[in-house]
């Protein structure tokens, strides 16, 4: 049996959080012994956990550099002696690369999420413990693209795309539901989920809306989602006259399952590593309109299970929703085709298979075919 320690951050409802427990939850027992860490603090995936009898360790780290939590976290890793530790995003990448004793036969994996084109001083810091790492994973191959330069060799890099649950279908019905928001009957509904954050580009899709209600007034965007800049992009939204046309909800804990009230979803990001909000939107089968950057590219075929669109161009947006909102045929086509892709390429036991095998490997056991 492989003993597996998970170690991330914390366990708040975000996209590498979800990966993680479906991971850890999904992982066959009798192979595996799974145990997670988090850094700072626990979260709304942390019950999920302790539900499936998976021992949850929180080490409390307060500091951006903690060095006590690094040291607890030693300590747990000297007492557990794990075969593996898999980290999870830059924080834990870190502090658990460092905090593996020399003595420890301990085979260490990074999981990289994200595009990181922020990163500037942090990218230095992983070249400086890539001999400290036995494999990084990415989500996506623009992911272990970006990573590559830093002196990985290809032997170390691997790509496991997320795997995405179906979203169960929403409790309320749609007439329901729009008529909560004020939607007319016959509302288009384009729905946005994610993070106000800047790389998602909100304000693009807000002024796509704009385009696109001046030649269908019956189209409504929804957006799911919170952060530092929905007061702005509210703002933005009523400067540029389009409040009628645009509802804000923030959280929400059942935002993949209100993907099923969506005639079509956009995603405007500039950088992404996958993102599962697209990939539930696939699972729903809702027709996609989303940027042509590198990680959406290898989930969405232009034509084929949605379009694709330059970063920012508003206006294309609004073209291909427009053709979508008004053949829905096509809508129906594409949107059947991208829940296909999820099923049969993008599964919860896809992933786990394709983590194990990992696993498997990197301790020297045989792989099954």
């Amino acid at each position: 049996m492989i003993s597996l320690e998970l170690l991330i951050p914390t366990l708040v409802q975000s996209g590498a959080e979800k990966q993680l427990a479906l991971l850890a939850t999904g992982l066959p027992r009798d192979e595996f012994d799974v145990r997670v860490t988090c850094l700072t603090a626990g979260g709304p995936y942390e019950e999920r956990l302790r539900a499936a009898n998976i021992p949850v360790t929180i080490l409390g780290k307060r500091l951006q550099f903690d060095p006590l939590a690094w040291w607890r976290l030693r300590k747990h890793l000297q007492a557990r002696q794990p075969d593996i530790l898999h980290t999870w995003l830059f924080a834990a990448n870190s502090y658990g690369r460092m905090a593996v004793p020399h003595r420890l036969s301990t085979r260490v994996i990074v999981s990289e999420r994200c595009v990181d084109s922020w990163k500037s001083w942090q990218l230095k810091f992983d070249r400086w413990l890539v001999n400290r790492t036995d494999c990084l994973v990415g989500n996506s191959r623009a992911v272990v693209d970006f990573y590559r330069p830093l002196g990985y060799p290809e032997s170390k890099l691997r790509v496991i795309p997320n795997g995405v649950e179906t979203p169960s279908r929403p409790t309320q019905a749609r007439d329901a539901f729009q008529q909560d928001l004020g939607l007319p009957p016959d509302a288009h509904v384009v729905m946005a989920v994610g993070r106000l954050a800047p790389q998602k580009r909100m304000a693009d899709l807000i002024w796509s809306m704009q385009l696109l209600r001046q030649s269908d007034p019956r189209a409504y965007l929804i957006i799911v989602g919170d952060g530092p800049l929905r007061s702005s992009l509210e703002q933005y939204a009523r400067e540029v006259e389009v409040t009628p046309h645009v509802r804000f909800l923030g959280h929400r804990p059942d935002a993949a399952s209100l993907l099923h009230h969506a005639d079509l979803v956009w995603l405007g990001s500039e950088f992404e590593g996958m993102s599962n909000s697209l990939m539930e939107a696939m699972a729903c089968g809702r027709p996609i309109v989303a940027t042509a950057i590198p990680p959406n590219q290898e989930l969405i075929q232009h034509g084929v299970h949605g379009y694709l669109v330059n970063v920012g161009d508003s206006a294309g947006f609004a073209q291909f929703s427009l053709k979508l909102m008004h053949e829905p045929e096509l809508a129906s086509r594409l949107g059947d085709a991208a829940r296909q892709k999820v099923e049969t390429e993008l599964s919860v036991s896809r992933m786990v298979e394709r983590h194990a095998a990992l696993y498997q490997e990197i301790m020297g056991q045989p792989v099954p075919r």
